[in-house]
Protein backbone atom coordinates (compact mmCIF):
# COMPACT_ATOMS: atom_id res chain seq x y z
CA UNK A 1 0.00 0.00 0.00
CA UNK A 2 2.99 2.45 0.87
CA UNK A 3 4.21 1.70 -2.95
CA UNK A 4 1.14 2.31 -4.14
CA UNK A 5 0.48 5.79 -2.49
CA UNK A 6 3.93 6.67 -3.72
CA UNK A 7 3.31 6.18 -7.39
CA UNK A 8 0.01 8.14 -7.06
CA UNK A 9 2.06 11.11 -5.86
CA UNK A 10 4.78 10.27 -7.81
CA UNK A 11 2.82 10.32 -11.19
CA UNK A 12 0.79 13.60 -9.63
CA UNK A 13 3.86 15.13 -9.37
CA UNK A 14 5.46 14.58 -13.17
CA UNK A 15 1.98 16.28 -13.97
CA UNK A 16 2.08 18.96 -11.62
CA UNK A 17 5.99 19.92 -12.49
CA UNK A 18 5.02 20.56 -15.92
CA UNK A 19 3.16 23.82 -14.71
CA UNK A 20 5.10 27.41 -13.42
CA UNK A 21 4.93 27.56 -9.48
CA UNK A 22 2.24 29.33 -9.50
CA UNK A 23 0.28 26.94 -10.52
CA UNK A 24 2.15 24.55 -8.25
CA UNK A 25 1.77 26.52 -5.19
CA UNK A 26 -2.43 26.77 -6.14
CA UNK A 27 -2.49 22.62 -5.34
CA UNK A 28 -3.19 21.54 -1.91
CA UNK A 29 -1.13 18.41 -1.96
CA UNK A 30 1.96 20.46 -2.89
CA UNK A 31 1.03 23.30 -0.46
CA UNK A 32 1.38 21.34 3.19
CA UNK A 33 1.75 17.95 4.87
CA UNK A 34 -1.42 16.08 4.73
CA UNK A 35 -2.66 12.25 5.76
CA UNK A 36 -3.65 9.43 3.89
CA UNK A 37 -6.05 7.01 5.27
CA UNK A 38 -6.14 3.46 3.90
CA UNK A 39 -9.60 2.18 5.12
CA UNK A 40 -10.43 -1.65 4.61
CA UNK A 41 -14.52 -1.79 4.33
CA UNK A 42 -16.05 -3.71 1.89
CA UNK A 43 -13.86 -2.46 -0.81
CA UNK A 44 -9.84 -0.56 -0.07
CA UNK A 45 -10.46 3.07 0.11
CA UNK A 46 -7.25 5.22 -0.08
CA UNK A 47 -8.05 9.39 1.40
CA UNK A 48 -6.10 11.98 1.52
CA UNK A 49 -6.95 14.35 3.71
CA UNK A 50 -6.12 18.24 4.94
CA UNK A 51 -7.96 17.51 8.36
CA UNK A 52 -6.32 17.05 11.94
CA UNK A 53 -6.91 13.12 12.76
CA UNK A 54 -6.25 12.02 16.46
CA UNK A 55 -2.92 10.51 17.17
CA UNK A 56 -2.87 6.08 16.39
CA UNK A 57 -4.08 4.17 19.17
CA UNK A 58 -3.60 0.39 19.79
CA UNK A 59 -3.28 -1.69 17.18
CA UNK A 60 -3.25 1.58 14.16
CA UNK A 61 -0.33 2.01 12.32
CA UNK A 62 1.10 5.49 11.15
CA UNK A 63 3.69 5.70 8.74
CA UNK A 64 4.95 9.20 7.91
CA UNK A 65 6.36 9.71 4.49
CA UNK A 66 7.84 12.48 1.79
CA UNK A 67 8.43 12.37 -1.75
CA UNK A 68 8.91 15.06 -4.37
CA UNK A 69 8.55 18.22 -1.50
CA UNK A 70 5.01 16.15 -0.53
CA UNK A 71 4.87 15.47 3.11
CA UNK A 72 2.21 12.68 4.22
CA UNK A 73 1.16 10.63 6.87
CA UNK A 74 0.06 7.10 6.33
CA UNK A 75 -2.52 5.04 8.22
CA UNK A 76 -4.23 1.67 8.27
CA UNK A 77 -7.80 1.69 9.65
CA UNK A 78 -9.79 -1.46 9.17
CA UNK A 79 -12.88 -3.27 10.94
CA UNK A 80 -10.57 -4.27 13.68
CA UNK A 81 -9.15 -0.81 14.72
CA UNK A 82 -12.60 0.80 13.36
CA UNK A 83 -15.18 -1.50 13.71
CA UNK A 84 -17.72 0.93 12.15
CA UNK A 85 -16.00 -0.21 8.99
CA UNK A 86 -17.49 -2.99 9.10
CA UNK A 87 -21.18 -1.76 8.16
CA UNK A 88 -19.80 1.20 6.29
CA UNK A 89 -20.58 -0.12 2.72
CA UNK A 90 -23.94 -1.77 1.78
CA UNK A 91 -24.13 -4.75 -1.25
CA UNK A 92 -25.32 -2.33 -3.67
CA UNK A 93 -21.30 -1.19 -4.59
CA UNK A 94 -18.51 1.37 -3.21
CA UNK A 95 -19.94 3.42 -0.65
CA UNK A 96 -17.17 6.52 -0.51
CA UNK A 97 -19.51 8.76 1.45
CA UNK A 98 -20.39 6.44 4.17
CA UNK A 99 -16.54 5.40 4.67
CA UNK A 100 -15.95 9.04 5.09
CA UNK A 101 -18.45 9.81 7.69
CA UNK A 102 -17.44 6.78 9.74
CA UNK A 103 -13.46 8.26 9.81
CA UNK A 104 -15.01 11.67 10.49
CA UNK A 105 -13.54 12.89 7.22
CA UNK A 106 -15.11 15.77 5.56
CA UNK A 107 -12.82 17.85 3.51
CA UNK A 108 -10.39 16.07 1.27
CA UNK A 109 -8.02 16.14 -1.52
CA UNK A 110 -8.47 12.66 -3.03
CA UNK A 111 -10.87 9.50 -2.54
CA UNK A 112 -9.88 6.14 -4.49
CA UNK A 113 -11.64 3.46 -4.38
CA UNK A 114 -10.03 -0.20 -5.03
CA UNK A 115 -12.43 -2.89 -5.40
CA UNK A 116 -12.12 -6.11 -4.25
CA UNK A 117 -9.56 -8.31 -6.79
CA UNK A 118 -7.93 -5.56 -8.19
CA UNK A 119 -4.25 -5.04 -8.36
CA UNK A 120 -2.44 -2.34 -6.38
CA UNK A 121 0.08 -2.14 -9.44
CA UNK A 122 2.53 0.66 -10.74
CA UNK A 123 0.40 1.24 -13.70
CA UNK A 124 -3.19 1.81 -11.70
CA UNK A 125 -1.38 4.29 -9.38
CA UNK A 126 0.27 6.30 -12.28
CA UNK A 127 -3.28 6.12 -13.97
CA UNK A 128 -5.13 7.24 -10.75
CA UNK A 129 -2.30 10.15 -10.22
CA UNK A 130 -2.25 11.56 -13.67
CA UNK A 131 -5.89 12.01 -13.87
CA UNK A 132 -5.74 13.36 -10.18
CA UNK A 133 -3.18 15.76 -11.08
CA UNK A 134 -5.37 17.03 -14.22
CA UNK A 135 -8.49 16.94 -12.34
CA UNK A 136 -6.86 19.48 -9.60
CA UNK A 137 -5.13 21.71 -12.07
CA UNK A 138 -8.50 21.96 -13.91
CA UNK A 139 -10.67 22.97 -10.85
CA UNK A 140 -7.45 25.10 -10.10
CA UNK A 141 -8.22 27.01 -13.13
CA UNK A 142 -11.62 27.39 -12.85
CA UNK A 143 -11.71 28.87 -9.02
CA UNK A 144 -9.26 31.45 -10.04
CA UNK A 145 -11.23 32.44 -13.05
CA UNK A 146 -14.17 32.64 -11.07
CA UNK A 147 -12.31 34.39 -8.20
CA UNK A 148 -11.39 37.27 -11.06
CA UNK A 149 -14.99 37.25 -12.82
CA UNK A 150 -16.46 37.58 -9.00
CA UNK A 151 -14.14 40.04 -7.16
CA UNK A 152 -16.87 41.58 -4.82
CA UNK A 153 -17.92 38.17 -3.66
CA UNK A 154 -14.38 36.63 -2.62
CA UNK A 155 -16.03 34.81 0.41
CA UNK A 156 -18.75 33.01 -1.71
CA UNK A 157 -16.06 31.82 -4.23
CA UNK A 158 -14.06 30.48 -1.01
CA UNK A 159 -17.32 28.57 0.02
CA UNK A 160 -17.69 27.38 -3.10
CA UNK A 161 -14.18 26.03 -3.65
CA UNK A 162 -14.33 24.15 -0.02
CA UNK A 163 -18.09 22.41 -0.61
CA UNK A 164 -16.36 21.08 -3.78
CA UNK A 165 -13.00 19.86 -1.99
CA UNK A 166 -15.31 18.42 1.08
CA UNK A 167 -17.65 16.85 -1.51
CA UNK A 168 -20.92 19.04 -0.76
CA UNK A 169 -22.61 18.54 -3.77
CA UNK A 170 -25.90 20.27 -2.83
CA UNK A 171 -23.79 22.92 -0.73
CA UNK A 172 -21.66 23.69 -3.86
CA UNK A 173 -24.63 23.84 -5.87
CA UNK A 174 -26.18 26.53 -3.70
CA UNK A 175 -23.43 28.46 -3.62
CA UNK A 176 -23.07 28.69 -7.35
CA UNK A 177 -26.59 29.80 -8.05
CA UNK A 178 -26.07 32.43 -5.48
CA UNK A 179 -23.16 33.91 -7.34
CA UNK A 180 -25.16 34.04 -10.56
CA UNK A 181 -28.89 33.80 -9.26
CA UNK A 182 -30.18 34.85 -13.00
CA UNK A 183 -28.41 31.91 -14.90
CA UNK A 184 -31.11 29.05 -15.63
CA UNK A 185 -27.85 26.80 -16.73
CA UNK A 186 -25.98 27.34 -13.43
CA UNK A 187 -29.15 26.34 -11.76
CA UNK A 188 -29.95 23.07 -14.08
CA UNK A 189 -26.09 22.43 -13.60
CA UNK A 190 -27.02 22.32 -9.64
CA UNK A 191 -29.64 19.60 -10.06
CA UNK A 192 -27.27 17.10 -11.57
CA UNK A 193 -24.61 16.36 -9.00
CA UNK A 194 -22.04 17.34 -10.66
CA UNK A 195 -19.68 19.63 -9.40
CA UNK A 196 -17.53 20.02 -12.47
CA UNK A 197 -20.40 20.84 -14.36
CA UNK A 198 -21.36 23.63 -12.22
CA UNK A 199 -18.03 24.82 -12.21
CA UNK A 200 -18.13 25.11 -16.01
CA UNK A 201 -21.94 26.74 -16.03
CA UNK A 202 -20.65 29.12 -13.14
CA UNK A 203 -17.56 30.77 -15.19
CA UNK A 204 -20.03 31.14 -18.87
CA UNK A 205 -22.01 32.55 -16.58
CA UNK A 206 -20.24 35.16 -14.96
CA UNK A 207 -18.59 35.45 -18.62
CA UNK A 208 -21.80 36.63 -19.88
CA UNK A 209 -21.74 33.33 -22.21
CA UNK A 210 -24.31 32.08 -20.43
Amino acid sequence: MADYVRNVHAAYFRVAATHPPAVQGSLELLQRPFTVVAAGARNLHVIATGQSLAVPRGQEVAWDQEQDGMEWTLRFLDPVVLPALAGAEGTEGADPAGVRRVIGIGSHHYHLVVRPGSDLTSHHATHAGTGLANAHLAAARDYEAIRAHAAGDAGLVDELAAADDAGLTRAHGLVACALAPWSDSVKAASRTGDRKAVRRALLSALRGEA
